[in-house]
């Protein structure tokens, strides 16, 4: 048998023994084939089409534009909540064309955050890794605290610390078993985002029209009275300029995708192909679920509506989407939005426990975390960096001695800048992989998948996600309006990336990658080799899906040309 293995600098990160991982599809090649590993690493190709891209939509669906959204709103009113969600989809979209590229020809464990270091320096990797790693495992006790408030639709007594805990061991069994496991519970909670999106996005429509108890067809009233742009901070034209910057910075939190399809690279079965498509999908989500959803919110609910003023207490409903129903005198399809909406919330934690366990796995490989993050179960579970990242679901009992939504509000403020940060990371490492290919004498267009009017999305994408980073706390500088406390949850992130990018730089002396030096073979050569071995055709999402109920059979192909 032929065994195809790799790693950095040509070693196997196993050790001594040769990776032998034979995952074609999610199966096993037994003696007689030729055996391929599917990675240079332990991590393993089970993740079908039907699951990337509903763990694309998982990742991409959350809290933020279910109730959070609701800040955006009230700070800026329906006006401004529509432009800056529409503008800063754009400005994202500029960003998924780079990361797109890059993860389709290189789709690695660890993705970008490997890319940021082997391609720029090593220096901007281990910060780049370390951010992202921060980021989604803040996200996991934010998710939690966001599931308690929506919880208090139904009352207010339900012990915060046995949601907490219920929420953790839920948390660990779907990550600690097959990561094929893990993708199905992620395509039926996902499944349930869509329908629920689909549901109030109904529900905003037909309740425009006069579908709704009252027989009131209310239109686009709540765009006159009490007006589309809302004053915040000062009065007038800049209260209204300085609302819409509230309602950009709700959109920055809300508005995300590309991270989460480039952290399944390394666990694909047909990389090239399936990430290609979802990141090609990666557009029409951002027009669908965020420009529309901020422009149905903006319908069904005045900015002024007192219950939505109050949602900060943690004691009434936390979605402007339940208010409006319940305004509307509609008693038993906000139960059914609730419902969708608490497995929403608990999906988008379960995807965040899975990109921070994979991003300190891919710091481990690539020495920037202790070895032995690196070990995985012979699932392909990178069981030493779960029992970390578990760690972080114990900070949402922080409410259990402080205010549920206060707690929600510090998470988000901490975890904005991160996410931010990322995007920048993935223009920059964009730029410096453009420049590579040029000073390689490599065709992009010989590439799998070729992002348009590039590098210029790289450029403007990094300008103006460090333009949001730098603008995003603005308000504790105004008179007034100083909090160190406000100061510290809007910067800290920064501050992180600022520390950890400098102090690996002194310590480790690193230098920026010289164009024509960037390593762009990589471990290309294992993937190349994986994906040639496979002889049954690309699965459409469709069609797996007709497979799932039993509709179709798979038809499979089973000689393999040793040759290849």
């Amino acid at each position: 048998m032929t065994s195809i293995s790799g790693g950095r600098n040509g070693d196997s990160p196993m050790g001594e023994k040769d990776v032998k991982t034979e995952n074609l599809g999610g199966e096993t090649l037994h003696e007689g084939l030729i055996e391929v590993a599917g990675n240079a690493d332990q991590l393993q190709r089970h993740l079908g089409n039907r699951q990337i891209q509903l763990i694309a939509v998982g990742g991409t669906i959350g809290t933020a534009l279910f109730v959070s959204i609701g800040g955006g709103l009230m700070t800026g009113g329906p006006g401004s909540l529509f432009i800056a969600f529409t503008l800063y989809s754009c400005l994202l979209g500029l960003v998924n064309n780079c990361i797109a590229e890059m993860v389709v020809y290189m789709p690695v464990s660890g993705s970008f955050i490997r890319m940021a270091g082997k391609w720029v320096d090593e220096s901007f990797g281990f910060m780049a890794g370390w951010n992202f790693f921060l980021y989604e495992a803040c996200l996991i006790p934010f998710e939690i605290s966001a599931l308690n408030l929506v919880l208090t639709f139904w009352r207010d007594d339900i012990p915060a610390g046995a949601v907490c805990a219920a929420c953790i061991v839920l948390y660990a069994v779907f990550n600690v078993i097959a990561v094929k496991y893990y993708g199905e519970a992620e395509f039926w909670l996902s499944t349930g985002k869509l329908l629920l999106i689909v549901m109030l996005f109904l529900f905003t429509f037909i309740t425009m029209v006069g579908g709704n108890p009252q027989h009131d067809a209310y239109g686009f009233r709540y765009w006159y009275s009490p007006g589309s742009f809302a004053e915040y901070v000062t009065t007038g034209s800049l209260g209204r300029f300085q609302g819409f910057l509230g309602s950009l910075f709700s959109a920055a939190f809300t508005i995300v995708g590309p991270e989460y399809l480039a952290m399944v690279a390394g666990e694909a079965e047909r990389p090239r192909t399936y990430l290609k498509q979802g990141f090609k999908t990666m557009y029409w989500r951002f027009g669908t679920f965020f420009i529309v959803g901020a422009l149905c919110v903006g319908i069904v609910l005045p900015y002024d509506d007192p219950t939505l003023q109050n949602a900060g207490t943690g004691t009434a409903n936390g979605s402007p989407y339940v208010i409006a129903m319940q305004n509307m005198g509609i008693s038993v399809f906000p139960h059914i939005v609730n419902a969708l909406m608490v497995t929403s919330i608990f999906s988008a934690g379960n995807a965040y426990t899975y990109c921070a366990m994979r991003s300190l796995y891919g710091l481990s490989l690539e020495g920037h975390a202790p070895k032995f993050l690196s070990r995985c179960s012979k699932q392909g579970i990178p069981i030493w960096a779960f029992l970390v990242t578990m760690c972080f679901p114990f900070l949402s009992f922080l409410q259990v001695s402080n205010n549920t939504a206060q707690v929600v509000t510090w998470l988000a403020n901490l975890t904005e800048a991160a996410q931010i940060i990322d995007f920048i990371v993935m223009s920059v490492t964009y730029i410096f992989f453009f420049r590579a290919l040029r000073a390689q004498g490599i065709d992009r267009k010989t590439l799998p998948y070729v992002g348009w009017w590039q590098p210029w999305c790289a450029y403007i994408g990094a300008a103006g996600m460090t333009v949001m980073v730098c603008i995003y706390g603005y308000t504790t500088f105004l008179p007034g309006w100083w909090d160190i406390g406000t100061f510290f949850s809007y910067y800290t992130m920064v501050f992180v990336a600022i520390i950890t990018y400098t102090g690996w730089k002194v310590i480790k002396k690193t230098k920026f990658v010289p164009a024509a030096q960037a390593d762009l073979v990589w471990d290309k050569p294992v993937i190349d080799a994986y994906e040639n071995s496979l002889k049954d055709p690309p699965t459409r999402f469709r069609d797996e899906i007709m497979q799932m109920a039993g509709l179709k059979k798979r038809e499979r192909h089973i000689g393999i040309d040793v040759s290849s």
